[in-house]
């Protein structure tokens, strides 16, 4: 066969009909470029690929593609405007709050003139309106080092200025900042996401490559909603098969021309699938078109936080930051815990005094359930929570073993006939959970990390899943607001693997922000 040769999938290639979008993202898996995907779940299929000649983009999908850039650059300056805007009602609130009247023209010009700029400005640096660059995870990051840097900035400039602010002042302007950037930027996330659902908002990518790691790549694209449109495969040496329906469009010697035709905003290059020297082609076309490119690594389970860029002569290495929660981190996780924990304890005695009121009015039996787990290190402790089911509901379930609707050791039902009517509320809710927080004060668990597994479900995992025991179990975790019950066992399993490798305080705290909406919508909970 020719290798300039173009097929193309009998059925014919276009968009799907709808792109998933998943409620949570985060960094991980094949891209250098930080593709949203823990780990990827892919069922590639051969489609029969006959030659065909010039096959031509849809017109009205390259004038749809055409406007991608500018649609992006249009919402970063709407993000920029509403950054500003909720940075600029923190700080009328915390004056409002501590009574401090903005008399001097100083002020006020600070207030609604300065505060603006420097909030766009500090975000620019900090990147935060490449938003199609950007996880959800990598921008919360973000936007707690850019807020705090506005705040340190706006009390830094203040003491030159003659306007000092008090502490109760600097702490509530940083608290309503970061509630209003981050509830703005989670409403633009979702109008993001919509959008490239539809179509309207992705990237339209040639992928370099034409093997099976290509594939893949598209397949990803995809299943993921991550914001690509794979429109052609580009042959680098020998023309394969990808499993996928997309076209092969050309060779890499033709790729500059193929960029315009097929007005592509993007280059995705299957690391495994060129030789170095075609890397130097492929950075000449996108120099030359003014687009992008990203190059898939071989580094699994990765959050792009942990990935630095090296030189190493004439080639390029990525240098993979160790994580060990040990040491000064394992100080700063439980110091961190302790403080939530006891405030948040404080803050839910209401709640715990009604929850066990109405366990004991309504069925027989002790308000708590005490049950043996297994911690960290394979260590045994006994977890807390409020009783949802009858008394002697552990003795019936082999009667119940049939009706398993979780794979792998885990044990789930929707309708399980042993949870009493109050029992239901607490775990859709997830309320049930709540006692946790005193085994977290003991330190047996922790805020967040992996479930605590039961004895019986530990002597089935494979050598693999013993590493979900190598840190403190808990009360929240990647799989809960990941799907929680709706995943399968291995599935879970790999999600906590993965916060086990990518763990930090950042981290921490955007699975905890992300537990509330999880929460409140009871996604997978029963």
């Amino acid at each position: 066969m020719d290798p300039r040769a173009e097929t193309r999938s009998v059925s014919e290639p276009g968009i799907p009909s709808r792109i998933r979008s998943d409620a949570f993202e985060f960094e991980a898996g094949f891209s250098a470029g930080g593709a949203d995907a823990a780990e990827a779940r892919v069922h590639l299929v051969a489609p029969a690929l006959v030659p065909v000649s010039n096959p031509a983009p849809d017109r009205e999908t390259v004038r749809r593609g055409s406007r991608v850039r500018r649609e992006y650059r249009k919402i970063a300056v709407a993000m920029a405007i509403t950054d500003a805007l909720s940075v600029l009602l923190a700080f009328c609130v915390a004056s409002v709050v501590h009574e401090r009247v903005l008399t001097s023209p100083l002020d006020i010009w600070l207030m609604l003139l300065a505060s603006p700029v420097l909030v766009v400005g500090v975000f620019a640096v900090f990147r935060l309106y490449s938003v199609q660059r950007l996880t959800a995870a990598e921008e919360f990051r973000r936007i707690i080092l850019g807020v705090t840097m506005i705040i340190t900035t706006a009390v830094t400039f203040s003491f030159w200025t003659g306007s000092v602010f008090s502490r109760l002042w600097i702490a509530l302007s940083w608290f309503v900042a970061l509630v209003a950037v981050l509830a703005t930027r989670w409403a633009w996330r979702k109008v993001i996401g919509r959008a490239r659902e539809r179509g309207r908002l992705a990237l339209r990518t040639l992928i370099v490559g034409a093997n099976a790691e290509a594939g893949r790549v598209v397949t990803e694209m995809r299943q993921r909603g991550l914001g690509f449109i794979p429109v052609g495969y580009v042959c680098a040496d020998a023309w394969g098969r990808p499993t996928t329906d997309i076209p092969m469009v050309g060779h890499i010697d033709d790729l500059q021309p193929l960029i315009g035709e097929y007005d592509a905003d993007c280059i995705f290059v299957a690391a495994s699938a060129i030789r170095p020297e075609h890397m130097a082609q492929v950075a000449k076309a996108a120099r030359r078109s003014g687009i992008e490119v990203r190059v898939t690594a071989n580094l699994q389970e990765v959050l792009s936080t942990r990935v630095d860029a090296h030189p190493l002569g004439g080639l390029m290495a990525f240098a993979l930051k160790p994580v060990r929660l040990s040491g000064f981190q394992a100080l700063a996780k439980r110091s961190f815990d302790l403080t939530v924990t006891l405030v948040g304890s404080l803050l839910l005695l209401p709640v715990f005094a009604s929850i066990a009121v109405a366990i004991k009015l309504t069925s027989k039996g002790p308000v708590l359930f005490r049950q043996e787990r297994v911690g960290y290190h394979g260590r045994p402790f006994r977890i807390m929570k409020f009783r949802t089911m009858v008394v002697g509901a552990e003795e019936r379930l082999g009667d119940l073993l049939d009706m398993n609707e979780a794979t792998g050791p885990l044990f789930k039902m929707k309708d399980d006939p042993r949870v009493t009517g109050v029992g239901r509320v607490l775990r859709k809710l997830s309320l049930d959970e709540l006692p946790q927080l005193f085994n977290v004060i003991r330190g047996d668990m922790s805020l967040v990390g992996p479930r605590p597994p039961l004895p019986r479900e530990v002597v089935q995992y494979e050598d693999w899943m013993m590493a979900r025991l190598e840190v403190r179990p808990g009360i929240t975790g990647l799989w809960q607001v990941s799907g929680r019950s709706e995943l399968p066992f291995e599935d879970y399993v790999r999600l906590d693997l993965f916060y086990i490798e990518n763990w930090s305080l950042a981290y921490d705290l955007f699975i905890l922000a992300k537990t509330i909406p999880t929460l409140a919508t009871a996604r997978g909970a029963h």
